[in-house]
């Protein structure tokens, strides 16, 4: 995945200063987990994985595109990111937002290259409308959620801004793969289930690693006193909440077969990561 990011950048007309910014934003460093997902969900149903590099591409340029406006100051405000400096710090906000806007332009061109209409349909569909449920989501993180059942909210908010995209990734490995609709709907599941419990092991992370261990500034979302898992529920609940999701995704990809397999391995590391 590193060497096909790397490969394509060069490929699309940009000026050097905005190919620079979109590499940076993009180098490695960070999980890649949306792009692995794409992968092999398009595996776990029969498909051939170089059927669904671009696809994997476009979603890891949305999400990209996602954490460098989300660091801006006007929303999260945050200086690290994987690491080292977010964009805007070693940039500039002007190039930060144009080098977002880049990307998700991009994704929807790389998605609709080398496959037939149909496919690409799909596609440029599936990705869409993630796309638009997560922004719809960063509003209700950022500006005030629109329940006011705090539960609700919050659960609203972790499908929405996280788990949208990562529900998208296994879907779209579906399309790429041929799933038929049995195999589509466990690919569903699966999907929905672990974005969820990305997002609270996300929370978790927070209240309990420092930042240099998670690469991202530790802690800021309970000074903002914006809605978590811990926060509404308590750790116990919270890791509670990650067993049973954990569990919930390796049955839906246990009914895949032996194929899914990694799938299944995956849902267990991501409940117990540490960063």
């Amino acid at each position: 995945m590193e060497q096909h990011l790397a490969d394509l950048l060069p490929t699309f007309d940009m000026p050097p200063a905005l190919l620079g910014a979109v590499q940076y934003a993009l180098a490695p460093g960070g999980k890649r987990l949306r792009p692995m997902l794409v992968l092999l969900s398009a595996e776990a149903v029969g498909g051939v994985r170089d059927d669904a590099m671009d696809a994997a591409a476009a979603i890891e340029l949305v999400h990209n595109f996602s954490l460098v406006h989300d660091d801006l100051p006007a929303m999260d405000d945050d200086s690290m990111r994987r690491g080292r400096p977010t964009l805007h710090v070693q940039s500039g906000e002007a190039m930060a937002i144009l080098a977002g806007d880049m990307m998700l332009s991009l994704a929807f061109e790389v998605l609709n290259r080398n496959v037939d209409p149909e496919r690409a349909s799909r596609l440029t569909r599936e990705l869409a409308q993630a796309t638009g449920c997560m922004i719809g989501g960063q509003v209700l993180d950022t500006v005030g959620s629109e329940w006011t059942d705090s539960a609700a909210a919050l659960e609203a908010i972790h499908r929405r801004k996280t788990g949208a995209l990562i529900r998208a990734c296994c879907r779209m490995g579906g399309i790429c793969g041929s799933a038929d609709d049995r195999q589509f709907e466990a690919l569903t599941q699966y999907g929905e289930s672990i974005g969820l419990m990305f997002q609270i092991v996300d929370d978790l992370l927070d209240v309990t690693r420092s930042s240099e261990e998670i690469g991202k500034t530790a802690g800021k979302d309970v000074e903002a006193g914006k809605l978590t898992y811990p926060g509404l529920y308590g750790i116990a609940a919270s890791r509670q909440a990650v067993e049973s999701l954990r569990e919930s995704a390796e049955r839906a990809a246990g009914s895949l077969g032996g194929a899914a397999r990694p799938l299944t391995e995956l849902a267990d590391r991501l409940a117990t990561r540490t960063r």
